[in-house]
C-alpha cells in the first residue's frame, strides 16, 4: 500500500467522492440502542501510558456494558491523521474518534462527525458552556473536550541555577524581559536560553496581545500581515542574539519527539508547552520545572492573551451504525469517576467538578503544579478563540515553514508573513468550494 502524507490523505478525504458520500449522512439524533451485542471501533493517538490507561478504561466499560464490545485502534500522532482521512474517505471511520482542535472543524464541517448534542445517552450537564462551545462548529456539537490545558513557559530550574539566573516574575514580565533572560541563560549555561514557539497556538496568543486573532467566529483569518511579521521578527531576534538555536537546529527540534527536544534534553532553559506535557518533560529533564505565564507587551498578565484550550476531544463518526452505543461510551469516558481515576489528568484537567473531586487524592506533584498554574491564571483569561475553520488544519505546518524561512534568511519577516496569510486564506477559501 502506498504511504500517504497527511496532506494527500486530507486531500483524499476532502475530495468530491468523500463529500458526496458524507452529504447523505444523518446525525444519528435520538438514536436507539441495538437489541443485541454490538462492536464499536475506537481510535486514539498516544504513547504507551495513554494506551495502557485507555485499555483499562475499555475493560472496565465492557464489564459494565457486556453487550458493547470495544475494538481498540491506538495510533501515534505522525500517522493518525493520514489513516483517519483515508478511513473517512472510504466510509470506514471508527465509531469513536479521539479528535484534535486543529481537525474538529475539518471533519465536523464536512459532516463526518455525529452531532453529540442530539444524543440522549451523553449527559452534558456537568460541563460549563465554554467547554461545550469549544466543541461546536456550525451549530453542531462535534466533540466533547476531554479536559483543558493552557500554554506556559517551561522554566528548567536546573538550567537557571547553572546559569546563575533568577527565574523572572511572570506577573510583570514583557517580551523584552524574556529576550534578556534567554540571553543570560545562554551565556551562563553554555547551551540555549530559549526554544522557539513555532506553533499556530503560540502565534494566536501573540496576535491576541495585539488585538488580533488567528481566526474569526465566521471562519476567516483574523490577523494582519504586520501582526504575523512582528511574531516572526521576534523569533529572528532570539536567534540573532544567540538566545535561541540556529535555524538548522530549530528545524530539527520542531519535528523531534518530545523526549528528544532541546527542552527535554536540558539544552534550553525556557520553552513553550501545554500544561499536560509537564509530567513527561519533568521526567525527561530530571529537573523541577516552573510554569510561567507568557510575557505580554505591557507586563500586565491580563493582556497576555492566554486561554484554556481543549486538550483533545471525543467525537463519533456520523456514519456509525451504532450511534447510541458510541454516545454511551463517550459518556463513560467523560462522566464516569471510575474512568477518571484511571486516566486522571493524562488527557487534561476535566472541567467537571465531580471528576475533579474524584481524582484529587490521586494527583501527583506535577499534576498539582499544573493545576496550580491553571487556577492562578483563570482570573486573567480572555475569551476562548474561535474553532479553526474547515480548511485550516495545515496552517500550523505553513507557519513553521515560513518562519524557518525567516530564520534561514531566505525571506524577510514581512514577505514570509504575507505568504503565510495568503496561504491560510487560500486553504479556507478552497475548502468552501
Amino acid at each position: 500500500m502506498t504511504t500517504l502524507t497527511r496532506r494527500s490523505a486530507l486531500a483524499l478525504f476532502t475530495g468530491t467522492a468523500a463529500l458526496g458520500a458524507l452529504s447523505a449522512c444523518g446525525t444519528g439524533g435520538g438514536s436507539k440502542a441495538a437489541d443485541g451485542p454490538v462492536t464499536l471501533r475506537v481510535s486514539w493517538w498516544g504513547n504507551d501510558v495513554r494506551n495502557n490507561q485507555t485499555q483499562q478504561v475499555i475493560d472496565a466499560f465492557q464489564q459494565a456494558h457486556p453487550n458493547i464490545k470495544i475494538q481498540a485502534e491506538p495510533g501515534v500522532w505522525s500517522g493518525y491523521w493520514d489513516k483517519l482521512a483515508t478511513q473517512t474517505a472510504a466510509n470506514d471511520a471508527p465509531d469513536v474518534i479521539q479528535m484534535d482542535l486543529a481537525y474538529i472543524a475539518e471533519y465536523g464541517g464536512r459532516g463526518a462527525l455525529l452531532d453529540l448534542s442530539k444524543q440522549s445517552q451523553l449527559d452534558l450537564s456537568a460541563f460549563d458552556q465554554n467547554t461545550i462551545k469549544a466543541g461546536q462548529y456550525n451549530g453542531k456539537l462535534n466533540g466533547i473536550s476531554t479536559g483543558q490545558n493552557a500554554l506556559a513557559v517551561y522554566a528548567n530550574v536546573n538550567v537557571f541555577k547553572k546559569a546563575g539566573v533568577a527565574i523572572p516574575d511572570d506577573t510583570k514580565w514583557t517580551w523584552d524581559d524574556y529576550l534578556k533572560t534567554a540571553q543570560a541563560l545562554a551565556a551562563g549555561a553554555g547551551n540555549y536560553g530559549s526554544s522557539y514557539g513555532l506553533t499556530d497556538q503560540s502565534l494566536n496568543i501573540w496576535l491576541r496581545q495585539r488585538g488580533e486573532q488567528l481566526y474569526t467566529q465566521d471562519g476567516q483569518t483574523g490577523f494582519t500581515v504586520d501582526g504575523v511579521a512582528s511574531y516572526m521578527d521576534f523569533q529572528k531576534k532570539l536567534m540573532d542574539s544567540n538566545a535561541a538555536p540556529p535555524a538548522s537546529v530549530a528545524q530539527e527540534d520542531i519535528g523531534a519527539p518530545v523526549e528528544q527536544t532541546l527542552a527535554a534534553t536540558n539544552k534550553t532553559g525556557m520553552s513553550f508547552w501545554w500544561t499536560n506535557q509537564l509530567a513527561p518533560l519533568t521526567k525527561a529533564t530530571g529537573s523541577d520545572i516552573k510554569l510561567l505565564r507568557l510575557p505580554s507587551r505591557d507586563g500586565n498578565p491580563k493582556d497576555d492573551g492566554l486561554y484554556y484550550k481543549p486538550s483533545m476531544y471525543w467525537s463519533a463518526s456520523s456514519r456509525s451504525k451504532h450511534a447510541a452505543e458510541a454516545a454511551t461510551f463517550i459518556d463513560y469516558l467523560v462522566n464516569s469517576t471510575d474512568a477518571a481515576k484511571i486516566i486522571t489528568t493524562e488527557r487534561g484537567f476535566s472541567t467537571s467538578q465531580k471528576i475533579q473531586d474524584a481524582i484529587k487524592p490521586q494527583l501527583t506533584p506535577t499534576d498539582k503544579t499544573a493545576l496550580d498554574y491553571l487556577t492562578a491564571i483563570k482570573p486573567e483569561l480572555g475569551e476562548p478563540p474561535a474553532v479553526p475553520p474547515t480548511g485550516s488544519s495545515k496552517a500550523a505546518d505553513a507557519l513553521g515553514r515560513h518562519t524557518t524561512d525567516v530564520l534561514f534568511g531566505r525571506a524577510s519577516a514581512q514577505d514570509a508573513a504575507a505568504a503565510f496569510k495568503s496561504e491560510a486564506d487560500s486553504m479556507i477559501k478552497s475548502a468552501k468550494k
